[in-house]
Order: C-alpha cells, then structure tokens, then sequence
C-alpha cells in the first residue's frame, strides 16, 4: 500500500520568520553591456508562459561556505551567467511591430535579494510537504522597481540560524523549461567552479519559429481558444473550493510492481513501454477521473494532460543546449466508465500513445496552431512532474542541495510529481488537492489500483 499522509497546515510553519538584508540588481558585465541592444524573439511555446516559477534549493550547513560567502559567490557567479544567458537581464515587452512578446535585452539587471530566517532548517520540517510559507524564500518582484519593469529572473539566498541556507529562485516561465533551467543551474555551478560552462546556451529561439504560411495538419484536441476559455474550464484556473492536500509516497518497489503489472499483458511488439512515468501518469488519471462522486459521470470523457519534451523528436532535432520552452501538451482521452473496467495496461497504453503522437510533424502542427490561434492547453487534470528534472543533482562547491522544489500554489485539477528526499532517489510524491469526498475516492482507487 503507497504510505499516504495529510499534515494539517496549523502544523506547518506559517511565518518562517525572514527578514530581507538587501535587496539590488546584478547586471551584465560591462563588456556585455557596451553591445549593440537586441531582441530576443520567443517561440509559440514561448509565448503562452508569461508567469513566475518559483524553487527553493535547501542546503545542509558547510563550515568552508557560510552563507554571507555563498551569497557574494553567487553575485559574481551571476554577472559571468548574464554575460552568455543576456536574456535574464532583459525585459518582456510587447514588439510594436509584430504585437508579440519578445525580451528587450537591454541590461536592466535580474534581482538579486538576502534575507535570514530566524529558523533552523530542522525545525522547517518535512521539505517535501509543499508548505506555502516557502514563498518567503524567494523574491520575484523588487519593490524599488515599478511594475513594467520588474526583473525577468531573481535570486534571494536565505540563511538559516544553523548555518544551512536556500537559493529561491523566481524565472519568468519565457526564459527557461525545467531541463533549460536544470542546464542553467550546472552552468552556474560550474561557473562557481571556476571552470569553463558545462553547456554553453543556444539561445536562438527562431529554431520554434512557426512554418510560414502556418499549416495545421492535425487536429488539436489539447489546446482551446482564447475566446472559447469563457465556457470551457482551463487547468490552470484557482478554484474557491475548500480543499484537502494530500501526498501519496510511491516507493522504487512499488513503481516497479506497477511497471510489471502493466507489462504483464502489453504488446511485446507495440510502441508503448511501461515506464515510471507512465505507470504513475495512468494511475494519477484513473484515481483522478474516478473521484467524482455521482454515479452518472461515469459517461463523461476525461481528458489527462502531461508535458513532453520535443527537443529529440523534432527533424534536425534541437541542440540540448536550448534555451526555450521545449515541451509540448501531449494528451490522453477516454470515457471514465473505461478507466473503470478496462486492465490497467489498457489506460498505461493510452497514457504513451498520447506521448508518441508527438512527432516532428504534429509538434510543428501544434506551434503553427499557436500563431493563428491564441489559446492554453485544457483537460480535465494535468500531470506536472518535477520528478526527474534533476536539481538536486546539481553539485555546486558546497555540495548538492537537500532538496529541492517549487513553491506550490494549490489547483485541485493539477496534479504534481515530486522526486523523494535523499535515500529512495526513484521513489516519487504524488501531491493531489481535492474537496474531501473526491479525496476519499482518490484515495480508494489509488490504494485499489496498486492492490
């Protein structure tokens, strides 16, 4: 049975008592800043990804990196990054002759903050537990700044009284994914190193750049118009519900029992492997799709939707070194009636076809549906996984951090993947927030699911 735990949020520290030390900008190297100014132009996937996201990076004390000396390390560290990634000292603006966004790389300078916490990293608690109070960790507007002028990319170090720090970090979703980022964060070690850019950035964007004239080839049942959103609901909207949060913990063991039950019946010739993620990805969409409480939603489709990216499905693929976004909304549909009755390897194949669709032609269909039409992905749940991204191994000169994560903003049809801490490196947290009785069912089938 998956060890399953809600912590009530009167447990969790609700003020983790930070004060801001100094709050400033970091820019460009003078030799960047005397180029000639430029524009960066941002791709279709670019585009629809104009908010923050915010990670904490929580690491252990180190007695040869204290934080006062980690902070000044990152400030310089930062300045060398800006030199290469221009585009985080830039600005988003609206192009006044195409009506698209792009950044102004005009030097403007990301944020930089450091702030204490009367806290020991201890007595935070469970870091897996998404606690919001972690949105005191980071800084995404610079109060000194005016509004149109905010920084794209800020970094707040915040030191613990037992010597342990975190680096929280806000980026405008337009300037990174989560693999660019992960690149991002290794360069950046690596420039603390003193040594030379693990990967050097490919920041041309134009390499998404739609067909011309567009040409939708497929029909794209992930993505809604801007002007049908009014009547059709977007994962992404906040709901005024009163919700339960819970983390369902999957052990190595247990992915792989699932893997196996899946595999026990799956074409040996098919297309479709039964990987971590897909076995958890199906499990997520049956539990989810069977929480609804009336008998007679078991007529009604359900849509999942889970990210996939396009970097080596693409033709010529796309240099790992990119910048951009580079995941695409794949998508798997299907009556919850059969998610009820059909085996589990049944809903496992779905959830991979839906990633195979994905080929070269259909991601430059979607991109090209994105400059005729404005619009958002939508379904009925969207699987968010941070589960192999990999930050936390990231090592940096005082080590790799404890954990990392984003800073959660609950939305009952999102539903996100964490990796484990330490130990059971492929174990995974399931994170689902639902009104209590969908809860109660989620849970049954998922404790069903794996029985």
């Amino acid at each position: 049975m998956a060890t399953s735990y809600q912590e009530s949020s009167s447990l969790l520290l609700q003020d983790l008592k930070v004060t801001i030390k100094e709050a400033s900008l970091v820019f460009p190297s003078q030799e960047t800043l005397t180029h000639e100014r430029k524009s960066m132009f941002l791709s279709n996937v670019d585009q629809v990804l104009n908010f923050d996201v915010q990670t904490v990076h929580f690491f252990r004390p180190n007695k040869d990196f204290p934080p006062e000396i980690v902070s000044e390390m990152l400030r310089k560290a930062l300045v060398r990054a800006m030199d290469v990634y221009e585009f985080l000292a830039g600005r988003l603006r609206v192009n006044p002759s195409s009506g698209r966004l792009d950044v102004d790389c005009n030097g403007a300078g990301a944020g930089f903050v450091t702030a204490a916490s009367e806290y020991t990293l201890e007595e935070l608690g469970d870091l897996v537990y998404p606690n919001p109070a972690f949105a005191k960790l980071v800084t995404s507007q610079l109060q000194s700044l005016p509004k149109d002028d905010q920084p794209l990319f800020a970094f707040q170090v915040t030191s613990f009284k037992c010597g342990g720090f975190s680096m929280g970090i806000s980026t405008n979703h337009t300037t990174f994914d989560g693999l660019s980022f992960k690149t991002f964060l290794a360069n950046l070690a690596s420039l603390l190193s003193e040594k030379p850019l693990s990967t050097p950035p490919c920041n041309d964007r134009t390499l998404l750049k739609a067909r011309s004239p567009p040409r939708v080839t497929f029909p794209h049942h992930e993505l809604v118009q801007l002007q049908d959103s009014e009547t059709t609901t977007t994962v992404f909207e906040a709901t005024s519900e009163h919700l339960d949060f819970n983390i369902f913990k999957l052990s190595s063991q247990q992915i792989l029992r699932l893997k196996e039950k899946a595999s026990e019946s799956l074409s040996s010739t098919g297309c479709v492997r039964a990987t971590g993620f897909n076995v958890v990805t199906a499990l997520v969409w049956r539990c989810k799709a069977l929480s609804f409480v009336e008998e007679e939603d078991l007529e009604k489709e359900s849509t999942i939707l889970y990210a996939v990216d396009i970097r080596g499905r693409l033709d010529p693929q796309l240099p790992s070194s990119y910048t951009g976004n580079t995941v695409l909304t794949a998508y798997a549909k299907a009556k919850r009636k059969a998610l009820l009755e059909e085996p589990f390897r049944r809903i496992v194949e779905m959830v991979g076809e839906g990633a195979n669709r994905i080929t070269d032609e259909y991601a430059r269909s979607a991109i090209d549906w994105g400059e005729l039409y404005k619009g958002f992905p939508h379904g009925e749940v969207l699987v968010s996984s941070w589960w192999k991204l990999g930050f936390a191994e990231v090592e940096y000169p005082w080590g790799k951090p404890k954990y990392c994560c984003p800073v959660v903003y609950h939305r009952k049809d999102i539903v996100l993947l964490f990796p484990d801490i330490d130990g059971d490196s492929k174990g995974v947290y399931v994170l689902a927030a639902l009104p209590s009785k969908e809860m109660a069912k989620f849970q049954n089938w998922f404790e069903d699911t794996l029985s």
